[in-house]
């Protein structure tokens, strides 16, 4: 509360001394105009005024700094050169773009709003942290903002219904990959007949049980819960519910069958990809940015679709995916707020997200572009899309992660450690939910 405090009264001064600054200039191309147009005449009269009312129209120098994602590095000079052009005639710019990885935008920003980024790109389960500590502010323009983008890219951008950011992409989830060489349409309905697909053939499905986010597709749709409490920082977790139809413990024993199948490989996203390059990986979990690499790699074979249902308490259950977007934040800080506002709403307008698809594969979060053709053809952002029935915004806690990864990682060993499961799942929501 205090840096809040601190950082609103530096910004007032701001404003103040660039207030007071025009001010002058103004008086002082008055006081000039008038001194001119009464000692001069005729032409010399009409040149110097003329002269003096272009010095009333002096050019601004602004000097931004932007954050994003290393990969974006050449899509943002484009997009950046192309905002430069536009407005050429309005202000001298010097944009530099500097590599910030969009996972951990929040901790360098309030480690020093001050020394911090114009603008930046950061992923939305992050919006609520920096809109309490005041580095963001609800965008003036947040009516227009809400046309131009999809609903859930406008809820990922919002805190208690007011807009603080602007959407970016609306891809930031998981869906399932196949080669379709091996597996029918048919066949990706079910985990059960992928994984025996995958050892029949000597392949195997991937799925990375290290990171949580990926781990949550087990529990996401069974009825238990896990996500954010009113006070933005603590979690509610039920997934260690010994009541009602699917409880903690039949999850518990489902990851454990999936584990021991000799179809089944728990592997890193990178590890993922460089199984389907080496062709060790038929199928696997993951996000548009493998689209590119992975259609490379299958060809004709490619295939994408929403996650399939696995086998668990004797039923089939659909699994789930976390859902999210990229963000395009304003600095409250900036020396050039005005300036930094054109550029974010810039960033995220249709051609340029357009441009962020051709270059990245990433889906995008204005209306227009996601309605493209380009875009509607892509199996990855159709699968995307198909995945969302069965999809929740990310909105979790920072001590959810390492608990849920703990649990996942030793249930990917076959629980090596041979403790009860529901003693494990109650240590691991007891430290998910720790105030």
């Amino acid at each position: 509360m205090h840096q809040k405090m601190k950082l609103e009264k530096k910004q007032k001064m701001k404003k103040a001394h660039r207030f007071l600054y025009r001010r002058r200039l103004l008086s002082a191309i008055a006081i000039s105009v008038v001194f001119a147009s009464g000692c001069g005449k005729g032409k010399e009269d009409e040149q110097t005024i003329q002269q003096e009312r272009e010095a009333a129209n002096t050019r601004e120098a602004v000097s931004l700094t932007v954050w994003g994602a290393e990969e974006d590095t050449e899509l943002m000079e484009q997009a950046l050169d192309r905002f430069q052009q536009k407005y050429k005639d309005q202000a001298d710019f010097q944009i530099t773009y500097q590599a910030q990885g969009e996972s951990s935008c929040k901790d360098a920003l309030l480690g020093g709003l001050e020394e911090g980024a114009d603008v930046f790109t950061f992923a939305d389960d992050q919006l609520q942290a920096l809109a309490a500590a005041g580095a963001i502010e609800p965008l003036q323009n947040a009516d227009v903002i809400r046309t131009e983008h999809l609903p859930k890219a406008v809820e990922a951008a919002s805190v208690k219904n007011k807009m603080y950011a602007y959407p970016l992409t609306a891809d930031n989830g998981y869906f399932l990959y196949y080669h379709k060489e091996f597996f029918s349409e048919e066949d990706i309905l079910s985990l059960d007949n992928m994984l025996q697909i995958a050892a029949d053939n000597g392949k195997y499905m991937a799925m990375d049980w290290s990171s949580a986010w990926y781990v949550y597709a087990f529990f996401g749709n069974t009825g238990m819960e896990a996500g954010l409490n009113e006070d933005g920082i603590t979690n509610y977790c039920t997934w260690n519910d010994k009541e009602g139809e699917i409880k903690g413990v039949d999850v518990a024993k489902s990851m454990l069958e999936i584990a021991q199948n000799p179809g089944f490989s728990n592997r890193t996203d990178t590890e993922f990809l460089q199984g389907v390059m080496d062709g060790t990986v038929i199928a696997g979990v993951s996000g548009v940015w493998n689209a590119m690499a992975i259609e490379e790699a299958w060809g004709k074979d490619f295939g994408a679709a929403k996650l399939p249902a696995f086998a668990c308490a004797g039923r089939q259950i659909q699994m789930a995916s976390f859902s999210g977007c990229k963000l395009v934040g304003v600095n409250a800080y900036s020396e050039y707020p005005e300036w930094a506002q054109k550029l974010a709403e810039w960033m995220v307008n249709e051609q340029n997200q357009k441009l962020r698809f051709e270059l990245r594969g990433q889906g995008p979060s204005n209306k227009q572009a996601a309605s493209s053709e380009q875009v509607q053809e892509s199996l990855a952002i159709a699968a995307l899309l198909e995945q969302s029935e069965y999809s929740h915004l990310q909105r979790i806690g920072g001590k959810f992660w390492e608990p849920v990864e703990a649990f996942a990682a030793n249930m990917a060993l076959g629980n090596e450690t041979g403790e009860d499961l529901q003693k494990q799942l109650d240590q691991m929501v007891e430290k998910v939910t720790a105030r």
